[in-house]
């Protein structure tokens, strides 16, 4: 449905231009995409379950969701927020929750490498302490690892039609945008429910390269009735990206329901999979092909006057919170988060290892990325402002005079790792002989003891200590 829908569009255009024009380029062109339609795409579930007190039967549920999904080809399935139970008090929703290697995300794991699919928990009671918890969406691939985490940002704060839900009483809000996690389907970027209602966050996935955003909710009637399908439609014609909500549907206990209609949303905006009443599931295809021809025919992000949005996507490099439990790539190499002093949503700032002179730090974009040409405009920007920001810094901590930023781009030019790099070194008088010895000096082999001296673990993350204490 999803191609058809869009495949229709396409050609009826083509057609009427080709017969307007007698132009071979437009047949050529409808050629070429009559020929994309047998195309195999990957597959994804979306369910939609009427979550209770009861851990166990929601689980029994979810399984059973799960294994059909499976059966039906599908390479990854998502179940949304609250999938593991809904409390009826606040009280039972604290005693319930767990941590993430408890018992429950365990069987999830289970599930996961048994069936090899992927899973998207939608909204996990994380527990955090006696008195909150974490709204966590949680990805584990088909080895049943945990491939990353996401805790919800924006709270569900309101009072509507005599009913109050005060999700921040409960919840510790999270305090950053994950990237968006590459898998079997595509690039996901994650949300949850009330997460749906703010464009930014939409827009900051997609600039960071997401295909698929994923909002797993339990959305209340009225507000389901009045605005679900305009907010889910809109996320996806606006960030050009599939949008996958799984939901809670129907009554949880005495005083909450849910609305349902679960569905999934291309990124021409059309609806391509809904679930009916009830507790069940839709599947859908993602075809990149389509999302690639959108953006194309559509070149919105070529047009935005990113000049004129500093107001709207400042905060996007003030967010400077290194995620402890996270690991950064630097090509094939993981940089531990105790080495990382700075991260915003495209780029990374860390220590180095082999420095040439006191203050030698690094900055890469987040994804990796061999090439200067293949990083984005955006990621372009980002990287350069957090260089300029970075640069400030080190030269003021150690009392340099003058910066070096540098980039090797490719093996000839010294490039040792495979993944872009900015070289931010603070400059002092008499450092070299000859200014451009420190050019040679990068690509220098280190030797333990001799000429490039290499830090210790210790010493660098004592540094990442004090660097970060300027970005917080």
């Amino acid at each position: 449905m999803t191609f058809t829908v869009f495949f229709t569009h396409r050609v009826t255009r083509l057609v009427v231009r080709a017969a307007s024009t007698g132009c071979r380029h437009h047949f050529r062109k409808m050629s070429s995409i009559v020929e994309k339609v047998g195309k195999q795409h990957p597959r994804i579930a979306v369910c939609q379950l009427t979550s209770s007190a009861d851990k166990e039967e929601n689980f029994s549920v979810c399984r059973s969701l799960i294994e059909k999904a499976k059966s039906q080809g599908v390479q990854m399935v998502f179940l949304p927020e609250c999938f593991d139970y809904i409390g009826e008090s606040i009280k039972q929703s604290l005693e319930q929750s767990e941590s993430l290697d408890g018992h429950l995300v365990s069987k999830y794991k289970g599930i996961a490498k048994e069936l090899q699919i992927w899973l998207s928990l939608g909204g996990f009671h994380q527990k955090n302490t006696d008195q909150f918890v974490k709204n966590t969406h949680i990805i584990i691939n088909s080895d049943g690892h945990v491939v990353t985490t996401y805790e919800k940002i924006h709270m569900f704060d309101a009072d509507i039609k005599g009913l109050r839900l005060h999700e921040s009483d409960y919840t510790t809000p999270g305090k950053c945008i994950k990237p968006p996690v590459v898998t079997p389907v595509g690039k996901v970027g994650l949300g949850i429910c009330y997460d749906l209602r703010f464009p930014e966050l939409a827009l900051i996935l997609a600039r960071q390269g997401a295909e698929l955003l994923t909002y797993p909710s339990a959305f209340m009637e009225p507000t389901g009735i009045a605005h679900w399908e305009s907010l889910l439609r809109s996320r996806a014609i606006e960030s050009q990206c599939y949008v996958i909500a799984a939901a809670q549907v129907g009554r949880h206990n005495k005083k909450r329901s849910s609305y349902g209609h679960a569905m999934v949303i291309d990124p021409w905006g059309t609806v391509i999979a809904e679930c009916s009443k009830g507790i069940g599931l839709c599947t859908a295809e993602i075809n990149m092909d389509l999302l690639h021809d959108v953006r194309l025919e559509m070149p919105v992000w070529h047009h935005r006057r990113n000049d004129l949005y500093n107001q709207i996507y400042s905060f996007s490099t003030e967010n400077t919170t290194v995620d402890e439990q996270e690991t950064y790539k630097f090509g094939h190499i993981d940089i531990p988060s105790s080495q990382v002093f700075l991260n915003t949503p495209f780029s990374f700032a860390f220590v180095n290892i082999k420095p040439v002179l006191p203050g030698h730090v690094l900055i890469c974009p987040k994804p990796v990325v061999s090439s200067f040409s293949e990083v984005s405009d955006e990621h372009t920007s980002d990287l350069w402002c957090t260089a300029r920001k970075v640069g400030d810094v080190v030269k003021k901590h150690f009392n340099g005079t003058s910066l070096t930023f540098a980039i090797q781009d490719g093996l000839e030019a010294g490039q040792s790792v495979k993944h872009v790099h900015v070289h931010v070194i603070p400059r002092f008088a008499g450092d070299f002989s000859e200014n451009d010895d420190i050019y040679r000096k990068l690509q220098e082999k280190p030797v333990q003891g001799k000429t490039l001296k290499l830090k210790t673990t210790e010493e660098m993350e004592a540094e990442a200590r004090v660097l970060r204490t300027y970005f917080t």
